[in-house]
């Protein structure tokens, strides 16, 4: 049976605020399709509370948000990225009210109505605009009602992509990106999208981890894709860690924003005791990095569980009009969080590392380019700063599609692409392999490569990634795919680049904490690792 197949001129891997925005951006003619994994409301997108960071209130300052990004990413931020990142962040606000975006105002003194700004760890001005607590679920909301009004534009929702197609690949001179295989999650087959351009706008990788803020899309397929089909990436170990996510067995990957903390929330110990003070003289308002760290040494030392965030001193009437969400789902689980505090854990939120890219997106790769937490554009450096993510996807979705409208618009070029072949595999009776592998890893990379590592734990999870990469190809080759065990094989790849990354610093900066080096080294460099030259 021949491979069902579809030709596009963008091909956008991805249905997130990256992805949307450049379906958005780019004009009507351009034929454009979009693959989603799950249903194209899933993603992290839609779980991002806090807001977006951008420039509007006249005491802030472009050099200000330059500047706290920079501290933030201790030394490793590309400063022209940051700058042009901050520089686009007034007129993507204005983009997205322009489309209906909703976010909060309040009435001034002088009866005027303003944008609600509210303030974020890092950050030394409030400038983080938002939607009550449920920013990204607005923002996602309004551009899938656009989309939706875009003829040009088909949605594939429930479709995982396999792989990237390059014209070496295929034994062609060149190393063009000509399209993706993907399986149709519904009916179980593997088609073949061809276009001109194809754009990597997948999320992160925070799912190779155990205890995660991410929903289980997360798993790092445009990474793994990239790297697979020849793509460098760069800084993979600097994994952020969100330091509040609520602590309870029926709440699944619940982040607590970290907008409380900007209105004052405290943590505490379990005896009602303040700690941050002892840590950063920002106290909760330090960046994630040494937040996290400090309740990861406050669990170990006292042997407790979790530490809590305490708002109950703000009046309950702020508290439920600014975060309705978080007070919504605590309340279902029985936590009053106007009158008592939230239990929370660190949990694995955000990959700062990726795909190495251009201002424009663009990778190694002709035709191919990477945007938002799939990316490595030098924004973040060794720690993201809050709320530049979501600004981060709009602003570098907006240049990949200004950069696809300039290129000469050539036909696709005329080279056979082969069906999917599936003629010597069988279905496959172990999916218990699966399932065990995936728990292994998702433990080991927590236990081994988390908050805290040390060499002697970087090399036992090298060697077990190596053991489960030898398994995982094996079964990979003899049987009939799945998403489990796409999934599976991605992360798999994405853990032995973060593991590979983190042996190579040699020093403690940003998200990478080493008890080996936990001094910094005398000039900050990236860790840009090249396919065909690594090990």
């Amino acid at each position: 049976m021949s491979t069902k197949s579809y030709q596009h001129d963008v091909l956008i891997i991805g249905s997130g605020a990256a992805g949307m925005t450049l379906a958005l951006k780019l004009s009507a003619d351009f034929q454009v399709a979009m693959l989603c994994k799950d249903v194209s409301s899933e993603g992290s997108t839609y779980y991002a509370q806090g807001g977006v960071a951008a420039v509007l209130d006249e005491y802030d300052s472009t050099d200000s948000h330059i500047q706290d990004t920079l501290v933030a990413g201790a030394g490793l931020c590309h400063h022209d990225v940051v700058k042009y990142t901050v520089e686009q962040s007034p007129s993507v606000i204005e983009w997205l009210v322009d489309l209906g975006v909703k976010f909060d105002v309040e009435t001034q003194a002088n009866g005027r109505q303003e944008f609600h700004l509210t303030q974020e760890g890092g950050h030394s001005h409030r400038r983080v605009i938002h939607a009550a607590d449920a920013t990204g679920r607005e923002i996602g909301s309004t551009l899938a009602q656009h989309l939706l009004q875009r003829e040009n534009v088909s949605l594939f929702e429930r479709y995982a992509a396999v792989d990237l197609i390059t014209e070496d690949e295929l034994g062609q001179s060149g190393k063009r990106c000509l399209g993706a295989y993907a399986l149709n999650l519904a009916t179980q087959e593997v088609e073949l999208f061809k276009a001109r351009y194809v754009v990597l706008a997948t999320g992160g990788a925070s799912k190779v981890y155990l205890y995660t803020s991410n929903p289980d899309t997360a798993s790092g397929d445009g990474i793994a894709m990239a790297w697979r089909a020849g793509c460098r990436v760069g800084n993979m170990e600097f994994n952020q860690f969100h330091p509040t996510c609520l602590y309870h067995p029926d709440a699944k990957s619940f982040l607590i924003s970290e907008a409380l903390r900007g209105e004052g929330a405290r943590l505490v110990l379990p005896d009602g005791t303040p700690f941050m003070k002892h840590f950063d003289e920002r106290g909760e308002l330090a960046p994630r990095d040494i937040v996290a760290r400090a309740i990861d040494h406050e669990m170990k030392r006292l042997g407790c569980d979790c530490v809590y965030l305490d708002i109950s001193h703000k009046d309950k009437d702020f508290i439920t009009s600014h975060f309705p969400t978080i007070y919504a789902r605590c309340l279902e689980l029985g936590i009053d969080i106007t009158q008592s505090p939230i239990p929370v854990v660190p949990a694995a939120h955000y990959t700062c590392g990726g795909i190495t890219t251009d201002i424009n997106g663009a990778t190694d790769i002709p035709n191919l380019y990477a945007i938002g937490e799939s990316s490595f554009t030098g924004l973040h450096g060794a720690n993201r700063m809050a709320s530049n993510s979501l600004l981060e996807c709009m602003v570098f979705a907006t240049a990949a599609a200004q950069h696809i409208q300039k290129q000469p618009q050539s036909p696709m070029p005329h080279i056979e692409i082969p069906d999917w072949d599936e003629s010597q595999v069988t279905d496959s009776d172990e999916d218990v392999v699966i399932s065990h592998n995936w728990d292994e890893l998702r433990r080991f990379m927590w236990d081994y490569v988390g908050i805290v590592r040390t060499n002697k734990r970087l090399q036992r999870a090298r060697r077990r990634t190596r053991l489960l990469s030898q398994e995982v190809g094996e079964y990979y080759s003899n049987y009939k795919i799945t998403n489990d065990l796409l999934e599976l094989r991605n992360l798999i790849t994405v853990a032995e680049l973060i593991i590979q990354s983190a042996i190579r610093r040699h020093e403690s900066r940003g998200l990478h904490y080493t008890l080996d080096y936990p001094n910094l080294l005398p000039t900050a460099q990236d860790t840009i690792l090249t396919p065909f030259n690594y090990g």
